[in-house]
């Protein structure tokens, strides 16, 4: 495994991404800047990992969201 030295997402799961997001949004603020059905109806880790991993499109969002969080 090579060294990313700039990519600020190396090294993180998605789990990571997406409980530390939780942590410091929460699921409504999170629903109101990602706007995706599993952070508004019965949120759960489990239920958006399963979904972001099966949808590019919203992990992407995800991901540039934690990015914007820590100012990246």
């Amino acid at each position: 495994m090579s060294a990313q030295p700039n990519n600020p997402l190396h090294g993180l799961t998605l789990e990571i991404i997406l409980n530390r997001l939780v942590e410091h949004y929460g699921w409504e603020q999170m629903n109101e800047r990602v706007h995706i059905n599993c952070f508004y109806e019965n949120p759960s880790i489990r239920s958006s990992l399963k979904f972001l991993r099966a949808t590019p499109w919203a992990r992407k969002k995800v991901e540039d969201l934690y990015l914007e969080s820590i100012g990246k």
